[in-house]
C-alpha cells in the first residue's frame, strides 16, 4: 500500500508539474504575441507536451484562461487596496494607493496592455477577469473614502480616471512619465476636481 501511495502522490505531482508548465507556455504567450495569435499548438511546444494533454488539462478556452489569470494573479498579486481604509487622510491615501498601483501597473505591462485591448472582443476573456476588474473599481471605492464631495459625480469620475491601467499607460509611456511623477500629477489632478469638495473633518 505504501509504494501505491507513493506512485499516486509522483503522478499528481507530475500531473501538476504538467498543467504549470502549460499555464506558463499560455502566459508568455499571451504576452509575447496577444490571445488571437496563441494556438494550441504553440502552447504545446512551448510546454514540451502534446496538443491532446493540453486539451486532457484544459479543454475549453474558458478552463485554460481561468487558470492562466488565477495563476498569475496569485504570482503577481495586486496591491491591497482594502487596506488603504486605514489611511485617514484622502490625500494621503490616494497618494499611497497610487504609489502601490502604479508600479504594479509598470511591473505587470505587456500582460495588462494585451487584456485591456482584447477584453472588448473576447467575452471570455471578460469573464474570467471580472474579479480584477471589480477589484480596480474597489481601489477607486476605497479612495472615496472621507470625502464630503458637492460633486460626487465627479469626483468618482476623477478617481475613476486615476485608478485605470489606460491612465498609467497613457502618463508613463506616452508622457515618459516616472510612476512618482505619475502619481504627484494625478493627486493634482484630484484635488483639482475635489476643489468642488473638501475632505471630511
Amino acid at each position: 500500500m505504501t509504494g501505491r501511495r507513493y506512485e499516486k502522490r509522483q503522478r499528481a505531482a507530475t500531473e501538476a508539474e504538467t498543467r504549470r508548465r502549460i499555464v506558463d507556455a499560455t502566459i508568455a504567450l499571451h504576452a509575447l504575441v496577444g490571445g488571437p495569435a496563441t494556438t494550441v499548438t504553440a502552447i504545446a511546444a512551448r510546454a514540451g507536451v502534446s496538443r491532446l494533454t493540453v486539451y486532457r488539462h484544459f479543454p475549453d478556452d474558458h478552463a485554460l484562461l481561468a487558470a492562466c489569470t488565477s495563476t498569475y494573479l496569485a504570482d503577481h498579486p495586486p496591491p491591497d487596496f482594502p487596506a488603504w481604509a486605514a489611511i485617514a487622510d484622502p490625500v494621503e491615501r490616494l497618494r499611497t494607493g497610487l504609489g502601490a498601483l502604479y508600479p504594479f501597473y509598470r511591473r505587470n505591462r505587456d500582460l495588462l496592455a494585451r487584456a485591456d485591448q482584447e477584453m472588448p472582443s473576447n467575452p471570455v476573456l471578460r469573464d474570467v477577469l471580472s474579479d480584477y476588474v471589480a477589484a480596480v473599481a474597489g481601489m477607486r471605492e476605497v479612495l472615496l473614502l472621507g470625502w464630503v464631495a458637492r460633486d460626487p459625480v465627479l469626483l468618482r469620475a476623477a478617481l475613476g480616471h486615476a485608478v485605470d491601467f489606460g491612465t498609467w499607460q497613457s502618463l508613463a509611456e506616452d508622457q515618459g512619465l516616472t510612476d512618482a511623477a505619475a502619481v504627484g500629477l494625478m493627486e493634482m489632478f484630484v484635488a483639482g476636481v475635489a476643489g468642488q469638495s473638501r475632505p471630511a473633518g
